[in-house]
């Protein structure tokens, strides 16, 4: 195999490449783990907005604990991606 000598170029750009898609990981994880964050709550609210009878329908506590589930998910949600460096 006739193999050419590598250029300072080449190397050059190819470090270039690899830190470009590096970024581009981290860019995409935060972005990421925000839609994760944002889309529990959608969910829940798209639940419970239908109009069918759900746990806690017709009540103040259903309310209640529709907003505290979207609160603790969110939060949870939050530290899991905080401790893993996602966020």
């Amino acid at each position: 195999m006739d193999r050419k000598p590598a250029r300072s170029g080449d190397s050059i750009l190819e470090t270039n490449l690899t830190i470009q898609g590096n970024r581009l990981n981290v860019i995409t994880k935060k972005v990421t783990s925000w839609a994760a964050i944002i889309a529990v709550p959608t969910f829940i609210t798209g639940f419970y907005g239908m109009n069918v009878p759900y746990p806690g329908f017709s009540r103040q506590a259903g309310f209640a604990t529709s907003i505290a589930i979207m609160v603790i998910a969110g939060i949870v949600l939050y530290i899991i991606f905080k401790r893993k460096d996602w966020l």
